[in-house]
């Protein structure tokens, strides 16, 4: 991954070089500038950029392929892009066969360049809604035609991007930090799957399915509410009942080693931010039955429930475990760290994101670039304990509760858990998040991942699943900690460190753009 940056105004040369000085930490390997029709790539401070009306930046992170310095061109197209895509090679030799299109790296993102010149007319309004409809990734990214300037999200909101505009600027870019240090204080959130088109938002084409299976289900639902039907399992007797389940988890198991395996391609090695829960544990079986190198990467206090699991299910699988042990003093330490990569003040996240932020910065130290992460696996499949009231409550229907949250999932955790995961230059991949899992976890009937009002573990379908796919029987049993519980991290912020008066008050004036 990398830092995209981009603004208008006058005389932006000094602003741009600084949101790139600012977002250094996400792309330290090579920087590249376009100003007023000019491109600038190499060192950040060796470049020189001009004072110019428009600019756009990127500092590269280089993970897969050849060192590729962005700002792309292509004609009058200039583009810049934070993502992977990982339909990447058959887009490619599909826009070779077709076109023709003379290939000039081995850049994923040099493929979405080759769409937006593919599609071009005249209008990168209307190209773009094309554009997206082909990639299968997580990315942030924007272009321009000397006309018009878009920014663009992808439809889940893995990769963050921020606006803003305040005295005559606006401003685009990877964190809030970039558009405060450039003057422009009042910063919003570009929503997945939405574009910024010369500064106003424009929705894109739908990717995911399940929006629109929903309603037909829900009508399937009013008409009948006494029986169990899904979508995509109407059961009429056990035996069928048990057939179409394992069906289910066949495909679904299949999805998800695609997944993974689809976001480790190229690697030679990843990390994985490990618990000792079913979800990481799920993802270090399949990586290690990948044949790629895994490491895991655990954090928490003496005692704390995800240490003790981390370190059994460790040895019981066969991997190596990198733990970091919290004290009140690292707690103290790391609080302005993580404050700073999150850019805002919300206790819950603080001491959730010290655990990834920790967690990133040993597997940095340990030559990574890549870390996975199960986010997104409770939402998907009814993992916290609320969804079992809702379901006790309202059946069924309880699947819009979680069809809520992972349309929230960008501003509740992916924003947070990408920028403290870059800080150390380490990018996040998630692939439990895969549009295909997405759209068949949706349809998934809620009692096959809630068995019944009692049901004190969840995630039903998930967990027989990852029995069937090498799991522990320990793990597969294990009730659902949350992250900032599982670490004692909360425990420590709560009742320690934040409640020292003279500790907050330094907090404060350290970060006059937070409100703490």
């Amino acid at each position: 991954m990398c830092a995209i940056t981009g603004i208008i105004g006058e005389n932006i040369g000094d602003k741009l070089y600084n949101m790139l000085l600012t977002l250094k930490h996400r792309g330290p390997d090579k920087s590249g500038v376009f100003v007023d029709g000019k491109i600038s790539q190499g060192d950040l401070k060796d470049l020189t950029i001009p004072p110019g009306n428009i600019g756009l930046g990127h500092n590269l992170l280089s993970i897969v392929g050849s060192e590729v310095v962005q700002p792309l061109k292509k004609g009058k197209i200039i583009l810049v892009c934070n993502g992977e895509i990982y339909n990447y090679s058959q887009l490619c030799s599909e826009l070779k066969n077709k076109s023709g299109y003379d290939f000039k790296t081995d850049s994923d993102s040099e493929v979405v360049l080759a769409l937006i010149t593919e599609h071009y007319t005249g209008s990168l309004l209307k190209t773009i809604s094309m554009v997206v409809e082909h990639l299968d990734g997580d990315y942030a990214f924007a272009a321009y035609d000397g006309k018009d300037l878009v920014a663009v999200r992808d439809p889940i909101g893995v990769k963050p991007l921020y606006y803003g505009g305040e005295n005559g600027l606006f401003g685009f870019a990877s964190e809030k930090k970039a558009l405060w240090r450039a003057g422009i204080n009042k910063t919003h959130t570009l929503p997945p799957n939405f574009m910024l088109h010369n500064q106003e938002l424009v929705l894109l084409p739908q990717r995911l399915s399940w929006k629109e299976n929903w309603s037909s289900w829900k009508e399937t639902l009013s008409q009948n509410e006494s029986q169990k039907c899904s979508k995509i399992t109407q059961v009429t007797s056990n035996n069928e009942h048990l057939k179409d389940k394992e069906y289910l988890k066949k495909v679904l198991g299949d999805h998800i080693r695609e997944s993974v395996k689809k976001r480790t391609l190229g690697l030679d090695k990843v990390g994985i931010l490990f618990s000792g829960g079913v979800d990481s544990t799920l993802l270090a079986v399949l990586c290690a039955d990948l044949g790629i190198e895994t490491e895991l990467y655990a954090v928490g206090s003496e005692g704390s429930p995800d240490r003790v699991f981390a370190s059994k299910v460790a040895d019981d699988i066969g991997l190596p475990l990198h733990i970091k042990t919290v004290d009140e003093e690292l707690v103290r330490e790391y609080t302005p760290l993580v404050l700073n990569a999150i850019e805002e003040w919300n206790v819950m996240k603080l001491g959730v994101g010290m655990t990834t932020y920790l967690a990133a910065e040993m597997a940095h130290e340990q030559g990574h670039r890549v870390i996975l992460s199960g986010q997104g696996a409770d939402e998907l499949f009814a993992g916290y304990h609320r969804y079992l009231d809702f379901y006790h409550m309202k059946g069924e229907e309880a699947q819009e509760d979680l069809q809520d949250d992972v349309e929230n999932l960008y501003h509740v955790n992916l924003e947070r858990d990408d920028k403290v995961t870059m800080a150390s230059s380490v990018e996040l991949r998630v692939p439990y998040l895969d549009f295909q899992i997405i759209n068949m976890a949706m349809n998934i009937p809620m009692y096959y991942k809630i068995s019944g009002p009692d049901d004190k573990l969840r995630k039903c379908i998930l967990r027989e699943v990852a029995s069937q796919m090498g799991v522990p029987p320990e793990i597969v049993k294990r009730p659902k900690k949350a992250a900032q519980y599982g670490s004692g991290i909360h425990k420590i912020l709560r009742k320690k460190v934040l409640k020292d008066q003279e500790y907050m008050e330094k907090l404060k004036k350290s970060f006059k753009f937070i409100d703490i």
